[in-house]
This record gives C-alpha cells, structure tokens and sequence, in this order.
C-alpha cells in the first residue's frame, strides 16, 4: 500500500489544519465521490451543487447531512470507479508515469477495490456494513497505530484485545492496532469465544501490560480475577471502548487492579463509530483529573459540532451533534454524517494541557440523542429522562458493584405507567443501606424514584447483562409492551 501519512496531524496550528484539510477535501469530492458515488453523484445533481465549488472546509456547510436513515442502500455509498472516467483523470496518468501500466493497476487496486467489511450491531436497527479497501485498512492500521502512541506503549508491551470476535469495528480496530504498531498481541474474542474464566486464565499466563475490552465486561473480568487472588502486576493500561466510561466506573476498575498488584493503571476512553472506520484516544489523565478530550485525525477525516436542533454548526467550546467526514476514506464512504453523538464540550483546538499536542480534540462527555427517553412516571407524566445521566449516576454509587436498569409497564399493561427497576449487586455494604443510598442519588439529580430496586449475586447479574454473551452488555433493558 502507497498510502504515506503526514507527520503534522499532531502538531499543526489550525491554519494548517484548515489548509491540509481543505485540499483533501476538494480531491476526495472532485476524484472519487462525485464521480463514483451513486448516492452522492444524485444528490450534487439534486441539490445543483458543482463538486468543484467545494473547495475549503467551511464550503461544507453546502451540503445536506447524511443521516443514518439513509443508509438504506448501502451499496450507493461505496466508491464504484467507471473505467473510462477513471482513465481521464489526470490522477491515474501520474500514477501511469510512476508506477507502468502493471504498477498502476495494483496501485487503483489497493486503493479502489472493497476487500474487508465491518457493520453496526444493529441493536435498535438493521445491521449496516461498511467497505473497506486496501486502503482503508491502511488507515485502520495508522488510527491503531495513533492509538497505541496515545496509550504510551512502549516497544516491549504485550497487549490482550478482549473484544467480542465480530464484524465490528471495535474487534478489528484493537486488532489492527497491534500490526500497525508492531506490538504483540492476544485477541481473545471476549466472553463469547474463551469465556470469562478462560480469559483470566490466557492473561494471568501472558501477564499483559494492556487490556482492550468494553468496560462491563473487563468490569466483570478483573472482579473474577480478584476473587480467585489473581495476581497481574504487570498490568499498566486498561483501554476502554464501546460504551461510556463514567467516573464511577474507572474508579472500580482501578480497585479491582490494585487488588491484583496492578498499583498505577492508566485508563484510557476511546470513541469510534461505524461509519468512521476507525477510533480516537483521550490522553491518560490521572486519577481524579479530567480527561482533556478525545485527540482526533485531522489528516484522516474532519469534525463538525452542530446545533442538533437547528443544524448550524457552533463555535469552538460549544456543546452539540458531532458530525463526521472522511478525507482519505474510500470503499464505503458518508458526507456529513450526523451521528446522533451529543458532546458536552464541543471541538476544541488549543494545547492539550496532558501531552501538547495541538490537534483538535472532542471534550466533555459524549451521549446519544437516543439514550434520551420520554417516560410517563407518575408525577412526572411524559418527562424527558436522559438515561446517559443515569448511567453515570448509578456507575458512580458507593457500594454498588454490578447493576442492569430495566423499563417496564405497571401490570404489563402497554397503557399504563412507565416503571423503572434497578437490578444491583451489593459491594461491601448492606442491602438497604445500598438502595436508600441509590433512591436518594436518583430523587436530587433527577427527581425519578426506582419503582423497585432488586439485589443478585455476581454471578446471576453476569447472565442478565449477557456478559461474554452479548457484543454489548445489556445494563438498560426496555421491556414495556410494544
């Protein structure tokens, strides 16, 4: 693969960043999408847009988003090159000169022809595959390799990647990590593959100094390994993918290691979606700090932050909708993507205050506009309950261990009140102790009262979440009638 990546990702000002970006732009638009994109080549001609006026980055604003509901056809968003129109760009002539007849052919190969296929877990919709050329997997191998140089990994670092074997991203994203950095790597397949035990088992012989994995379920992992006296001291970086992470979450997670000799685990976030093909990292922040954001590509792909109601993009600093563009992309490719991502902090784009790095950075939390629920409870009939609030709420409960958050109808009748149920594992404390604590976190945040509030051991709550079953862990169910 021919593709070389641009050392000033990291460290360009936001002049250069708007200069590099723009002219990635103008090509992928004018070279590859509008030519050879059915999707986008009707919707510049729907639209009366010409390819050629899209020029910088704020010329993007001109372009309808793309939105998820789109992606019905999804064979109308991969790059189709027509040989004859392929054969006239000036492009393909440069590359005849350098590469001969037989070098030009492998060369629009390796970056045309679709070879590998990732795909959404279609938990709340049909599952939607994405393409990749050789290309591609290039740039999965360089995001990995970014990752990894984010993560501090050294040379001599073992790595266990414990993410579900599947076609999703988050598997061949750690996977591709370990080859694009030259780093050993173990892929367990998470639950689904070796099962929890077996897991343990692999990292207590490999002794890693980094695990890949979704949050609950390495939750679950490092609890077994405590309770069977596991040592791992080698243990220095747990990085997370998947799911939010919340405070509360990466405070247990740091317990269970120092009760495997593992003293000082940096955790580490990261953000990926689909549609992008590939993951951002957020710098190492100790204990207790907050984290400086999520350090993105800008050679890679460009972000907006939009007015999720309006659709107008918000200045620097400003909460809204994350919206996605690749620039060097191609198999599948969206323009514009809104993502349904609300990020608390917006796009920010001075000095990381953890590594120096002037990239741009998404900071703050990120939720879905999905996770934002309107439930008829009572009191509060048809109130807007964010659930990503109460995720973080109950991760960050004293002496709450595991928990799953469960809708139901009052009487299971589709016309009634909406219930909530909250399944928990104590942890060091008593019972009641637990649930007053979780009524009353619940009643000052959010107003809401648990309907009922359910104790379990640890090993029953593993079979609710699906853990080692399930590609996501199931912690908030919706079981009211349909």
């Amino acid at each position: 693969m021919n593709l070389k990546f641009k050392n000033w990702w990291d460290k360009a000002s936001p002049e250069e960043v708007e200069r590099h970006q723009s002219k990635l732009l103008q090509k992928l638009i004018t070279t590859r999408v509008a030519p050879f994109s059915k999707y986008y080549r009707e919707m510049f001609e729907r639209e009366g847009i010409d390819p050629a006026s899209i020029q910088s980055t704020d010329d993007l604003v001109r372009l309808p988003f793309t939105f998820k509901r789109d992606l019905g056809e999804t064979k109308d968003f991969v790059i189709v090159p027509e040989k004859e129109v392929l054969q006239r760009q000036s492009g393909t002539f440069l590359k005849m000169l350098r590469h001969g007849p037989r070098g030009v052919k492998k060369v629009l190969e390796d970056e045309l022809r679709p070879i590998f296929m990732t795909s959404t877990t279609g938990r709340s919709s049909a599952p939607v595959p994405f393409l990749y050329t050789q290309q591609d997997i290039a740039i999965l191998e360089e995001s990995g390799r970014r990752l990894m140089e984010m993560c501090g990994a050294t040379p001599d670092f073992k790595i266990v990647n414990a993410f579900p074997f599947a076609p999703h991203l988050a598997f061949w994203q750690a996977h591709y990590a370990g080859t694009g950095d030259n780093k050993f790597t173990l892929s367990t397949g998470g639950g689904k593959v070796m099962g929890t035990s077996g897991n343990v088992e692999v990292i207590a012989k490999i002794q890693p100094d980094a695990i890949i994995a979704m949050p609950t379920f390495l939750y679950h992992l490092l609890q077994k390994a405590a309770e069977g006296k596991q040592r791992w001291p080698n243990l220095k970086r747990l990085v997370l993918g998947g799911e939010k992470v919340p405070e509360g979450m990466r405070r247990k997670l740091r317990t269970f290691c120092a009760e495997l000799g593992a003293d000082k685990v940096d955790i580490l976030s990261t953000y990926a979606f689909t549609e992008a093909k590939m993951a951002w990292a957020e710098c190492a922040a100790a204990e207790g700090e907050e984290s400086a954001g999520f350090h993105l590509y800008p050679d890679l792909s460009i972000i907006e932050v939009v007015d999720p109601n309006t659709g107008e993009r918000v200045p620097d600093g400003h909460p809204g909708e994350i919206v996605y563009t690749p620039l060097q992309s191609r198999g599948s490719i969206v323009l514009r993507y809104r993502t349904g991502d609300l990020i608390e902090g917006g796009i920010v784009r001075d000095l990381c205050p953890i590594c120096g790095r002037t990239c741009p950075r998404l900071v703050g939390k990120i939720s879905r506009v999905s996770d934002i629920h309107r439930l008829n409870i009572g009191k509060l009939k048809g109130t807007l309950v964010d659930f990503n609030q109460l995720e973080n709420l109950l991760d960050d409960t004293e002496g709450l261990g595991a928990w799953q958050l469960e809708l139901r109808k009052e009487n299971d009748d589709p016309l009634d009140l909406d219930e909530i149920i909250i399944h928990a594992v104590p942890m060091d404390c008593k019972q009641a102790t637990l649930a007053e604590n979780i009524r009353q976190k619940l009643k000052n945040a959010t107003e809401l009262s648990p309907n009922d509030i359910r104790f379990y051991d640890w090993k029953t709550m593993r079979k609710m979440q699906g853990v080692g079953k399930e590609l996501k862990e199931k912690k908030v169910i919706d079981n009211r009638p349909k």
